[in-house]
């Protein structure tokens, strides 16, 4: 499933012999499958005009391919094209800004020598003042080794830093948080939490982020009994709170108690060992798991311990075979996997009123709209379909939530906590099998979840 999106926009800047034929110049793109977004007079010539047309395409061919086209358009000349998503990350998407004013001698002798002297030293004499008064308080580190970045795989921490600047911008659009890429040069398990382990004094939270199953296990283990701050794997708990949300109100729109339901889970890697435990401590009927091998069986030795944890708590009837034999009378199915890997053969001995969340990205598990010719409800990790099941929704307001009740650990009760709140932000009247979890720019979501894990935490809100 190809369209054009606005993560392949270009700006073509267009000199046109005769004003009169802009018209066939936007209508060439549209005929090759491009969406004209925007369209500026830069010279407004009499006749002659050069404008500035902006357009979504597929990919980097396609936008060639866009550029080809307007230029068979006879009077048109393309003079540039330019990559507006390069543009925006030109110099990085974040930056430094600072809190204080620094005008004059005494704004100096305050914000740094000799004053703050004075600050060090009572940090030094009370240790907890930490957190009173330095950025701590607000900080995040979003630490990543590069090994599983996006569907992009393992390519390293250079490549990795344009995404955990994102993340960054992230924590500060929706939850004010500021929040820093660190992105290691070691895929080492003891170094990563050695060196995460070191620079814990600076923040009051770890954002852990693409990094490779099993090793992310491990990782995030280590650094929870080492460090006094909370300690989160975003792709593995922020995805488990969404999914959780959308899946506790999808059950309300078809009407199947959590405990009544059978649930697929394909693609036990560390989004799915997550989601699986998640659904299990809220008493879901049954997970069965799928790899490349088939349904998930503890007997198999190559399994690493997370997933051996996994086999041995779930499928109930200790069925085996392949993603066929799981799916039959399955009521709910969750893909993190990879792209085309589910087929309507498989939709079609499923339950009725059958769930579908085909959350591989770009590319899901299987197209959504012939998801929908079988399922009741249908999500993907897309936001040009209905039903974006987007980590954004969690982890902003978790960790607001986690950093105001000066909190140093994080529980599955506060993941919990959070999906109930995001779940409960689309009301009873709102629910509709297009409408499963609020969108990520509804500005309930953040004040919400970091409610409820500040309630969850004792912290008394108002």
């Amino acid at each position: 499933m190809s369209i054009a999106s606005a993560s392949y926009s270009v700006t073509m800047r267009v000199g046109l012999d005769n004003a009169s034929c802009i018209g066939e110049v936007a209508t060439a793109v549209s005929d090759v499958g491009g969406v004209v977004t925007a369209l500026d007079v830069v010279e407004p010539n009499g006749r002659h005009m050069v404008v500035d047309i902006t357009c979504n395409a597929i990919d980097d061919e396609h936008a060639e391919l866009l550029k080809a086209e307007v230029e068979l358009v006879e009077g048109a000349h393309v003079q540039a094209i330019s990559d507006r998503t390069f543009l925006m990350h030109l110099g990085g998407t974040i930056s430094v800004e600072p809190k204080v004013p620094l005008k004059t001698r005494d704004d100096l002798s305050m914000a740094y020598t000799p004053g703050v002297a004075r600050i060090s030293m009572a940090i030094a004499k009370d240790p907890t003042l930490v957190r009173k008064l330095t950025i701590k308080r607000n900080a995040v580190a979003v630490v990543t080794d590069g090994s599983a970045v996006l569907g992009l795989g393992n390519i390293g921490p250079a490549a990795a830093l344009p995404v955990m600047e994102g993340k960054a911008l992230l924590f500060k659009r929706f939850a004010g948080i500021d929040a820093w890429p660190v992105c290691l040069a070691t895929q080492d398990v003891d170094e990563i939490v050695r060196i995460v382990e070191c620079i814990a004094p600076v923040y009051g939270g770890i954002n852990l982020e693409d990094i490779a199953a099993p090793r992310c296990f491990e990782v995030e283990s280590r650094l929870r009994e080492l460090l006094d701050i909370p300690v989160f794997h975003d792709d593995q708990h922020g995805t488990a709170t969404v999914v959780y949300a959308a899946l506790f109100n999808a059950l309300r729109v078809v009407g199947k108690p959590m405990k009544d339901v059978r649930v697929v889970v394909l693609g036990p890697g560390a989004a799915g060992v997550a989601i699986s435990k998640l659904l299990l401590a809220e008493d879901v009927g049954d997970v069965i798991a799928v790899n490349r091998s088939g349904i998930l069986s503890e007997n198999d030795s190559r399994l690493d311990e997370p997933r051996r944890w996994l086999a041995a708590h779930t499928n109930k009837e200790k069925l085996s075979g392949s993603l066929d034999d799981a799916m039959a009378g399955a009521d709910v199915l969750i893909g993190v996997s990879g792209p085309n890997v589910v087929g309507e053969e498989h939709l079609k001995v499923m339950a009725k009123d059958s769930i579908v969340f085909a959350l591989a990205n770009p590319n899901p598990e299987i197209d959504p709209a012939v998801a929908r010719r079988y399922a009741a409800i249908v999500a993907t990790g897309r936001s040009d379909e209905p039903n974006q099941i987007n980590n954004v929704l969690a982890f902003p307001g978790i960790f607001r939530g986690l950093l105001d009740a000066d909190a140093h650990k994080i529980s599955e009760d506060v993941e919990i906590a959070a999906g109930r709140a995001i779940a409960d932000v689309v009301k009873p009247e709102e629910l509709s099998p297009d409408y499963i979890v609020p969108t990520v720019f509804n500005p309930n979501v953040v004040t919400a979840v970091a409610t409820a894990v500040k309630n969850l935490l004792g912290v008394t809100t108002h």
